[in-house]
């Protein structure tokens, strides 16, 4: 029977299958080879047995100098002390056997021996206590272990109840049934880059001879992983482009020319760039994909705008995909003051041929519901902007040209798939973020789209000046409410971002009339970690800085530091007003239209104001916890302040104790650039992959094993290439089986995702 990577391995190792199945989950070769080594150890180079560290489980190498045989004192039977020393230094390390049977004739003195277990001492002696072993000169000629002998010693990461010399065991008899492997890269991308086969690569990564052969195969593997994501992309651009469109076509004299010839402002060269190439998208026979990035405030809703317009020119209906209801609201009062009479068609005073705006979300009343419902279904509104309200089934339109969906990775893929569903043709999709994306992520997540970047910032948009507040000094902390006051009286606003909502109820924050909030928090409510209760399920996505309750200062809440804002001499006379995700939606609408029309002067909030939130006075934002924030999010946090004409002013406020070495670097770096795809980059290589991605890439092996994307670029350069390049001289992949054998299982994998929800 041939054994390919689906083998199941009962068929090879036998019994040994269970051990692997119940140790690690193992059911398949794949899963078995695709478990790679952590390090290894180099026999010719071994280590020192001092700098093993204590409680850990380790694979060490040595020589055994003695072996002692001797009665138990507090129990009937023999034990055997083994002694082995380092080829190092001359350090030693004692292997204890409660059972001596077995082990007295192979562990002799002279004896090479590779052995794994977990470090631990007796007295001030090192120790092994029955650890599993493999004689690497054995004279009895045992099998097990075998594989140790030449080359390099691959080290696993941990694994309970299976043992290091079992597991290679077991893992030899894989390697030793495998004749070939299926590859998924096809002969002429393995010849053009130099690369070996798959069962090769296996065997390089898995019992390599020397360090250059275990790199060379695991570059293969990393090679192969960004070459199978890409293809999968190349496809479904493939697919996307072969779905009819129709075509909106630019009209002369139309809604788009009419809005650009009331736009207070002229757009940027950028900006032009970016309007011509959606209106070219539009007017393909195909669905427009295209993802527009750029700086919190480079314009890119007035283009979101303009695209929508365009769709309405050519005779269909645009839908404006916000995710939260705070955003929809404002997103609509920005549309519908933007457009104004061309947004009033068949009104009084109205433009002839104008359109309508509409608005749902999940908050309003029925009377207003049933309204908007009717003027989406009947076509009247030409654009309708919503919130998850949009993809209910009951939401109809008349003819839905366009989706646009604002901040996209906070929403899931079926959730896109259920709103471009609601057109009876494929719909033109633009997807638009403020989060900058490095290159290497937008090729990786967002291959099978078009980007475009704006990166200048309109004219007479104002810098935005960036300090590190820390909490051990009291008189810093004092200045930046004193600070807050000063902004006020200049006619600013400001907003105070809290990591958690927390309770009414909870304590006050130490510190009263002194410093404020800021300083160290005890004794206080519990931080909620990650998205937890303070959530409240609501819509709004805020995302809760995730602190712990590992007993390290607490996290600031909206409510205390509401309440000691108001009892601070500097600001108990500035009109504050709170904003978290536990209330209701028009709650919410009503605190951000007093904050925008300035009836509030400081607004303590959540990160429910991280997207889209534009106040043009506000020109101040005081970040508590700062350090429990990533950078992407602090960049973002920030770009909330200073888009009216006056400079912008952040101040980053932390307690320290976070726990967290890397967080004042990550706050000076914010501190010390405002461009978001710099800081982007850095925030890339400070952070796990799958926080990077999130909910783009979903599924079990469709996130990323070897891929580091903030070192790779390179490779995932090269790999686009190769991949694309083949997917279009070969769609259907005829010529490559196993290629498109491990596209199915990401597709398959996608599905059962999403079907799980």
């Amino acid at each position: 029977m041939a054994v390919d990577l689906d083998s199941r391995l009962r068929s090879i190792v036998g019994a040994g299958a269970k051990r692997l199945e119940t140790a690690r989950g193992f059911t398949t070769v794949r899963d078995m080879l695709d478990f790679l080594p952590r390090t290894y150890l180099d026999p010719a180079r071994p280590a020192a047995f001092r700098d093993l560290p204590h409680g850990e489980d380790v694979v060490v190498v040595g020589t055994v100098r003695s072996a002692t045989t001797r009665a138990m004192r507090s129990r009937r039977g023999r034990i055997l002390v083994v002694d082995v020393e380092d080829e190092a230094g001359g350090g030693t390390l004692q292997l204890t056997f409660f059972k001596p049977f077995g082990h007295q004739d192979r562990l002799v003195p002279g004896a090479r021996v590779v052995c794994s277990g977990q470090i631990g001492t007796y007295g001030h002696q090192l120790q092994l206590t029955h650890p599993d072993y493999a004689v690497l000169n054995d004279p009895s000629g045992s099998a097990s272990g075998g594989w140790l002998l030449g080359g390099l010693v691959p080290v696993y990461p941990a694994t309970p109840k299976l043992s290091p010399i079992v597991h290679g065991d077991l893992l030899d008899l894989v390697l030793h049934a495998l004749v070939e492997l299926p590859d998924p890269l096809p002969q002429e991308v393995r010849e053009a880059h130099g690369l070996p086969g798959l069962l090769e690569a296996y065997r390089m990564v898995h019992r390599p001879q020397s360090e250059a052969e275990h790199r060379r195969g695991r570059w293969r593997l990393k090679f192969q992983e960004a070459f199978v994501i890409q293809a999968a992309l190349a496809r479904a651009r493939l697919a996307s482009d072969a779905v009819p469109a129709v075509p909106r076509e630019p009209v002369e004299d139309g809604l788009v020319d009419a809005l650009l010839g009331r736009l207070p402002f002229e757009l940027t060269a950028g900006q032009q760039t970016v309007l011509g190439e959606l209106r070219t998208d539009l007017a393909r026979p195909v669905p427009m994909h295209r993802l527009l990035q750029g700086e919190v405030g480079s314009g890119k809703t007035v283009l979101a705008l303009l695209a929508m317009l365009a769709a309405v020119d050519g005779g269909a209906q645009a839908a404006l995909l916000a995710p939260t209801e705070v955003l929809a609201a404002q997103h609509y009062r920005a549309i519908t003051a933007m457009l104004g009479p061309i947004a009033e068609g068949g009104m009084l005073g109205g433009m002839e041929g104008g359109t309508r705006v509409a608005l749902l979300t999940g908050s309003q009343s029925a009377p207003e519901r049933r309204t908007n419902l009717l003027a989406a279904a009947s076509g009247e509104a030409g654009v309708v902007v919503g919130t998850h309200a949009l993809i209910q089934e009951h939401v109809q339109f008349a003819e839905l040209g366009l989706v646009v969906v604002d901040e996209q990775h906070r929403f899931g893929v079926e959730q896109r798939d259920a709103l471009r569903a609601k057109a009876g043709i494929a719909p033109h999709v633009l997807v638009m973020t403020a989060t900058p994306i490095p290159r290497t992520v937008a090729m990786t997540v967002y291959g099978d789209m078009t980007t475009s970047t704006l990166r200048e910032l309109p004219r007479g948009r104002q810098p935005i000046t960036t300090h590190v507040v820390t909490g051990d000094r009291p008189a810093w902390l004092q200045r930046t409410w004193e600070r807050v006051a000063e902004e006020v009286r200049g006619g600013g606003q400001v907003y105070v971002v809290c990591p958690r909502i927390g309770e009414e109820d909870d304590p006050d924050l130490p510190g009263g009339d002194t410093t404020g909030p800021g300083g160290p928090v005890r004794g206080g409510a519990e931080a909620d970690p990650g998205h937890g209760p303070d959530d409240g399920g609501q819509d709004d996505g805020e995302e809760l800085a995730g602190a712990g309750t590992d007993g390290g200062p607490q996290l600031h809440g909206v409510h205390q530091v509401t309440r000691a804002l108001r009892s601070l001499p500097a600001t108990r006379d500035l009109r504050i007003e709170t904003l978290h995700g536990r209330m209701g939606a028009e709650e919410k609408d009503s605190v951000m239209r007093r904050f925008a029309s300035g009836d509030v002067d400081v607004l303590v909030a959540t990160t429910v104001i991280e997207v889209g939130v534009d106040v043009p006075d506000a020109t101040t934002m005081v970040v508590l916890d700062a350090d429990r924030f990533g950078i992407s999010q602090l960049h973002q946090l920030r770009g909330r302040v200073g888009r009216g004409g006056r400079p912008g002013l952040c101040l980053l406020v932390t307690q320290g104790g976070s726990g967290d070495e890397g967080a004042g670097q990550r706050l000076e770096q914010v501190a010390s650039t405002t461009d978001g795809f710099e800081l982007a980059r850095l925030d890339l290589e400070t952070r796990r992959e799958g926080d990077v991605l999130g909910a783009s890439q979903s599924g079990g092996r469709s996130g990323l094993r070897l891929l580091r994307l903030a070192r790779d670029e390179d490779l995932i350069v090269t790999a686009h290439e190769a991949a694309w390049g083949t997917v279009e001289s070969d769609p259907d992949l005829a010529a490559s089986p196993a290629l498109r054998r491990e596209l199915d299982l990401l597709d398959a994998e996608r599905a059962a995702f999403l079907e799980r929800g």
